[in-house]
């Protein structure tokens, strides 16, 4: 599976964002797994953002709730990161990820990640 990630910029304190990710290749069907974005600055450990489990049910960091909303299109294979009153603390690496199971877990449940793409948020 290959997770293509983009959507990324540079965007100031207050705008929104909207990311996608794209799966490909063989051997497994999107609809089945959860899907997840994850996030990391210079520094710091690989942070959870949101998942999506496969039923549509969703997971948030404290720190994203009420500002980002995740989506699936299981139609195209895509998942999506909505992020609304983007603040400077923001701003990192965000990478899609795909799980080995049909609901979220936690980071040692993800199986497939992307590259990731820059957001950079200026105050």
């Amino acid at each position: 599976v290959q997770l293509q990630a983009s959507g990324g910029g540079l965007v100031q304190a207050g705008d929104s964002l909207r990311l996608s990710c794209a799966a490909s290749g063989s051997g497994r069907t999107f609809s089945l797994y959860a899907m997840a974005w994850y996030r990391r600055t210079p520094g710091k450990e690989r942070e959870f953002v949101a998942a999506i489990d496969r039923t549509g049910n969703t997971h948030y960091a404290d720190s994203v709730k009420g500002r980002f909303t995740i989506s699936r299109n299981n139609a195209e294979n895509t998942v999506s990161l909505q992020m609304n009153s983007l603040k400077p603390e923001d701003t990192a690496v965000y990478y899609c990820a795909q799980s080995g199971y049909t609901e979220y877990r936690d980071y040692y449940g993800m199986d497939y990640w992307g590259k990731g793409t820059q957001v950079t948020v200026s105050s």
